[in-house]
């Protein structure tokens, strides 16, 4: 269940130096991410959430934003200036924002 009041942006409005987190699994951040990413697989959240930058807003990104609203719910509840990435990663392809992959080939969003 989401709170309605979960704040959001869509990917055009993720700052081009803001936090990103990105929450995928480790297949789907090797097959493409955006460049300066924090990668941390949701499952992981809770226990590294001391790698969760402070000092500004976290945008946290999954593949179409389910992921990502429920990390960005637990990190508001802990204190963390956190909002969702509508569309996720597929919203950031759409919207031309770059990607780079950890293999040889292009980068897609898996």
């Amino acid at each position: 269940m989401f709170n309605s009041q979960l704040p959001a942006v869509d990917a055009a409005g993720v700052p081009a130096d803001g936090i990103l987190l990105d929450v995928r699994e480790n297949d789907e951040w090797a097959a493409g991410h955006a460049q300066h990413a924090l990668h941390i697989p949701m499952g992981e959240v809770v226990s590294r959430i001391a790698e969760v930058p402070d000092g500004g807003t976290v945008h946290v990104v999954c593949r179409v934003g389910g992921r990502s609203a429920q990390v960005a719910q637990y990190l508001i509840a802990q204190g963390v200036d956190a909002v969702n990435v509508d569309g996720g990663m597929l919203g950031w392809e759409a919207a031309g924002r770059p990607l780079v992959s950890d293999g040889d080939g292009p980068a897609f969003v898996l």
